[in-house]
């Protein structure tokens, strides 16, 4: 900073040019990328579809609309365009509206220049002071966005109504030379919308009362849902016509990504403890918003954001911990019985059809749940149904697999586990099942040393079991029952709540 031109005379003899704010970009873009530089750090599973279509829209210089449903990271990526700025860049010192000091646009910035001439003082902006942003809501007026009238600054310097330096600037001609972002834009009121359109097309702005022209530098992002989901409002189609590049986003398409998402959002690390997640809980927390996602009781045009799976990653962690902490333990390690607590970070966040509304978010989740550890389970053990559908033989050959631990059910047996229940007594309960920790500690190759982790497994087995059909299960007051099928269907019990209906691909 100390060694950059202070003055307009000493910024010309320095031959510093300046860039229209979408040749910055699009320079800068491409130095990144022959650098080879991460262009979005963060941004997940876009690497194939949002990211490059985002890419040749600065390279044609265009404004820009990303759409898309809630959670699908939109704000995140327009909040990274700024570093593409440069990251100085030299304004008349004291303008509002970042004037060039070479072609000034404001009555102060050309009053300036024409008073002082080169002995014209400047200062450096850094990149984070180009970048605006609003979140569209209806009371937004013009305004807020463009400006108007001041007559507080018009009293204070004594000026007419009709002075130019009476203005006061909207958000919009104070992101001049920088980037200003309108988030849920079909919220603005449709009236609001039409006074862009002079920004998009002409690249000016009009303050009413003043027969001037401000033409403005700037680059327009906006963020929306896909105006066909929505009942809030629309984009009018003047506006999406004025928009260069629509740019479709998409919540993640693999589970790996999804999974990478959840650990880099989520506060898995707890200061003092030691977070094991085995790899099958990830996979169940994420399968729950997959499931969500094709469930026909939820409203498929509000999606799922990926907060639900971060939320309910976190509550996970959080009942571990509470119990560790209970218990004076170091170790916090994820138990089956330990998801009905992710409820709280699933609930607020799915919206309903009517058939959800008349089910329950409560049971809607429960079932959601269970078809994520039923799917989860099926990719670390063999399908305990797959056997109705084989040859004899291989039916024979399927029974061992699960013969012993459902052969300890059929004997009348149970089990209780608790989410507040010491390792020692947890491992030791859930031991008495025959065959249980051998059938667990070969399919999931854990040591025999490793109580925490063997523990929650052999639970793991037990729950997937019962998602399909082949045990019981009771939950009442946060103690998780096992017991025989057979035995629990003549005693009407047996099934969680949220588990007597189907979703539809259970039908």
């Amino acid at each position: 900073m100390m060694n950059r031109p202070s003055t307009l005379g000493e910024l010309k003899k320095s031959g510093y040019k300046v860039l229209p704010v979408k040749e910055e970009l699009r320079n800068n873009l491409i130095c990144k990328i022959q650098k080879n530089e991460a262009l979005f750090p963060g941004i997940i599973g876009y690497e194939k579809t949002v990211i490059p279509s985002l890419i040749n829209a600065i390279l044609a210089k265009h404004d820009i609309i990303l759409l898309g449903l809630r959670g699908q990271a939109k704000s995140r990526l327009v909040r990274q365009l700024p570093s593409l700025l440069d990251e100085y860049v030299p304004i008349i010192k004291g303008s509002e509206i970042n004037d060039n000091p070479f072609a000034p646009v404001s009555k102060f910035g050309t009053d300036r220049v024409k008073e002082h001439g080169d002995a014209t003082e400047i200062e450096w902006i850094h990149r984070d002071h180009r970048f605006s942003e609003k979140l569209a809501t209806p009371d937004v007026t013009i305004a807020d966005l463009i400006g108007d009238i001041d007559p507080i600054k018009a009293a204070t310097q004594r000026l007419h109504f009709s002075h130019e330096g009476a203005i006061h600037f909207g958000l919009i001609p104070r992101s001049n030379r920088g980037i200003f972002a309108i988030n849920e834009l079909p919220d603005l009121q449709p009236r609001i919308q039409v006074g862009l359109f002079n920004i998009l097309e002409e690249k000016d702005i009009q303050i009413r009362g003043f027969n001037i022209r401000i033409p403005l530098d700037v680059m327009i992002i906006f963020t929306a849902n896909p105006e066909d989901y929505t009942n809030r409002g629309n984009i009018i189609t003047p506006l999406k016509d004025r928009i260069d590049s629509q740019i479709l986003t998409h919540y993640p398409r693999s589970l790996d990504d999804a999974i990478v998402i959840t650990e880099q959002e989520a506060w898995i690390r707890r200061n003092g403890f030691d977070v094991r997640m085995p790899q099958y809980f990830k996979e169940i927390i994420e399968l729950i918003a997959f499931e969500a996602r094709k469930s026909e009781f939820v409203d498929q045009k509000s999606g799922v954001s990926a907060r639900l799976t971060i939320a309910a990653m976190e509550n996970l962690i959080s009942n571990a911990e509470r119990r560790a902490i209970t218990l004076k333990e170091k170790c916090v390690m994820p138990r089956m019985c330990d998801l009905p607590h992710v409820l709280p970070g699933m609930t607020g966040k799915i919206e309903l059809v009517f058939e959800g509304e008349q089910e329950g978010a409560a049971k809607v989740s429960k079932a959601l749940i269970g078809k994520a550890v039923r799917s989860v389970f099926k990719e670390y053990f063999p399908d305990p149904l797959q056997k109705r559908t084989r040859p004899q033989q291989q039916q024979q050959q399927a029974d061992p697999e699960y013969g012993k631990v459902l052969g300890w059910f059929e004997e009348g047996n149970s089990l209780e586990v608790a989410d507040d229940m010491p390792l020692t007594a947890y491992f030791t309960e859930l031991d008495r099942v025959k065959g249980l920790r051998e059938l667990t500690k070969r399919h999931l190759k854990i040591e025999e040393s490793n109580k925490y982790e063997l523990a929650s497994a052999m639970e793991f087995v037990l729950d997937g079991l019962h998602q399909n059909s082949k045990i019981a299960k009771d939950e009442v007051d946060h103690i998780t029952t096992y017991k025989d099928m057979v035995g629990s269907i003549f005693t009407g019990r047996g099934t969680d709540p949220g588990e007597d209906f189907e979703l539809e691909d259970d039908k």
